[in-house]
């Protein structure tokens, strides 16, 4: 019964141990924050200033180098690629020089996104694949934005041309999204690269008729309308001698906005007028001979 008071107090020190630890650890971090405190906050300070001034400073870069693009006349898609290369790649930068500020070791972080986008080049050899074709395209411009195109088995006009994908609205309104690793490696046909174009047409016309007065019509209809180039001057030809009609080949030439109007109206103006001077434009036919079965047995 002597020792009861002993026991006690062994009991309640024991239970007081992880205090004390804690007043011991609490004490060490209030020795480490008098010692590094005005340090930290020094460099978070100077961290935080350093963000502030480099992105202002990052605004006022990509805004000289849109002037500088814009009076070099370079495409809308290869001025909005470089305002977006120079953006991150200038806010990569003062990021890295904010965590230096604030004391960080970033050799290693630097020495790791190399190792770390050598590893992800192996996993993301397609996308990679794409990157580059967009480069590509940007660089060596085969089409722009609003051009009319044909690639990759899709045609459209260009609506945005990315690092990575090329978008096109085709003529019944659908966004089509194609990778620029198919664009790049595919046939390309821009439709709007040059200022003129020549509209191609055939006509069927029957053999009994004159082909003179029939390239005259077509010539008086191609000639009076108000888009149709004089020069180059209206190609009127025999193209082919078909089975049931003489094919004549009409091209004329237009600016590239104009032609399918030009197309349009010439195809069913040259159509009255074959009529209005009845030239006939043969349709294939079938006649269907009818035998009566059962009189012919009877005779």
């Amino acid at each position: 019964m002597e020792l009861m008071p002993y026991t006690i107090a062994t009991a309640l020190f024991s239970h007081l141990d992880p205090l004390i630890a804690a007043i011991d650890w609490a004490g060490k971090m209030q020795e480490w924050v008098d010692k590094h405190g005005p340090g930290i906050i020094a460099g978070a300070l100077s961290g935080v200033l350093v963000l502030l001034v480099g992105f202002v400073l990052i605004r006022i870069i990509v805004a000289m180098l849109a002037r500088v693009l814009r009076r070099r006349k370079v495409s809308t898609l290869l001025e909005r690629f470089l305002l977006m290369i120079t953006r991150r790649a200038l806010g990569v930068v003062a990021i890295v020089v904010a965590l230096s500020e604030l004391g960080l070791d970033v050799a290693p972080l630097i020495a790791g996104l190399g190792i770390g986008g050598f590893i992800l080049g192996f996993a993301f050899q397609e996308t990679l694949g794409n990157l580059a074709a967009g480069l590509m395209l940007l660089i060596n411009e085969p089409f722009k934005e609003g051009d009319w195109i044909e690639a990759a088995g899709t045609s459209g006009t260009v609506t945005d041309l990315t690092i990575m994908a090329t978008t096109l609205a085709t003529g019944d309104n659908k966004l089509v999204t194609v990778p620029n690793r198919k664009v790049w490696g595919d046939k390309i046909v821009n439709f709007n690269a040059l200022k003129t174009r020549r509209v191609d047409m055939v006509f069927g016309v029957a053999y009994s008729s004159d082909i003179g007065t029939v390239i005259g019509v077509i010539n008086a209809v191609v000639t009076a309308h108000p888009m149709v180039h004089k020069e180059p001057a209206p190609k009127i030809a025999v193209g082919e001698l078909m089975d049931s009609s003489i094919n004549l080949v009409v091209r004329p030439w237009c600016d590239t906005p104009n032609f399918w109007a030009v197309k349009f109206d010439l195809t069913r103006q040259i159509k009255e007028a074959l009529d209005r001077e009845n030239i006939e434009i043969p349709f294939p036919q079938m006649d269907l001979h009818v035998r009566d079965i059962a009189n012919s047995r009877v005779a």
